[in-house]
């Protein structure tokens, strides 16, 4: 079963990706604008119109910006946890239809697994995502102060991991357009992971499922890519996991559209073979449906 996956674009700008199985079409948060969502889907040989769901890892304008359109008007089903949902009501009066999940339950969507888990950032109740399918796993951590030993352990079996890697200490302490408080907020440790910080994730993380990792939400005027590829390309090599291919997302543009095959279970235009996938199953966690309106949903999604 082919499995594609792209980055639609990533930034203080706005964040957004894509994921497309046998069954399943998928946005993992829509903080472009729906103008741009569709451009970018349509660049790739994608439409929205065919999307079975977004999922929302927190609040916050750069992830949520384009629900009051593309979801609205297309009905396409908005899965987050309740918090999140109550404080994007509060900042958006468009009727959704919203599909709630207990943070760290693990839920089916078609033919994938999606995994939540807590992460630490200044939101309600911020989560990474594991999207467990039939080629692989691809897990998303795009804003997060510091990764936890829960947030290591819940993406080492990724084979396609998109990570934070925001700023650049040195360019952040010295920007004369940030005042100190903002400065403490992203340095924190419910802020935005730096360069470092991610390279020192990697390092712990790096395994032989790992083929490719997408650098994401970098800080336009506190980062540079070149930056950002240095620090995690030097934790690559010093685990000895020369293997994984790299890759900047971009604000401006959406990245290629990687496919990850099941037969290979690697990306198709990776060039060494790997080993299997070693991803154990989840435990699932039952709950009711609670959304007035939404679907009545089976014991055991982990849907609430």
């Amino acid at each position: 079963m082919p499995v594609s996956f792209a980055v639609l674009g990533s930034g203080s700008g706005g964040n957004c990706a894509y994921l497309e199985t046998d069954q399943t079409r998928l946005l993992v948060d829509a903080g472009l604008s729906a103008r741009q969502i569709r451009q970018r889907l349509l660049s790739l040989g994608r439409a929205p119109e065919g999307l079975n769901g977004i999922l929302i890892t927190h609040e916050h304008t750069d992830h949520v910006q384009a629900l009051a359109v593309l979801a609205a008007k297309l009905q396409i089903p908005v899965y987050c946890n309740r918090l999140t949902m109550e404080a994007i009501q509060a900042q958006c009066q468009a009727k959704l239809d919203y599909r709630l999940f207990i943070t760290g339950a693990t839920f089916e969507l078609g033919d994938v697994a999606v995994e939540t888990f807590s992460v630490p950032h200044d939101a309600y109740d911020p989560v990474g995502f594991l999207l467990r399918t039939g080629a692989g796993d691809i897990g998303l951590l795009t804003d997060l102060g510091h990764a936890t030993r829960l947030v290591i352990q819940r993406v080492r079996s990724a084979r396609l991991l998109v990570l934070e890697t925001n700023h650049d200490v040195k360019m952040l302490q010295e920007d004369p357009r940030r005042p100190w408080s903002l400065k403490q907020r992203i340095l924190s440790r419910h802020g935005h992971l730096s360069n470092e910080a991610a390279a020192e994730a990697v390092a712990q993380i790096a395994n032989a499922d790992l083929q490719r990792l997408v650098l994401a939400h970098l800080s336009a005027d506190c980062n540079r890519p070149e930056l950002a590829a240095r620090a995690v390309s030097a934790a690559l090599r010093q685990v000895g996991a020369t293997h994984v291919e790299l890759a900047v997302a971009r604000q401006e543009q959406p990245t290629a559209l990687w496919r990850l095959d099941q037969a290979a279970g690697v990306p198709a235009d990776a060039c060494a073979a790997t080993a299997a996938n070693s991803a154990s199953n989840a435990a699932t966690q039952s709950a009711p449906a609670g959304v007035a309106g939404g679907p009545e949903v089976s014991p055991g999604t982990g849907l609430c």
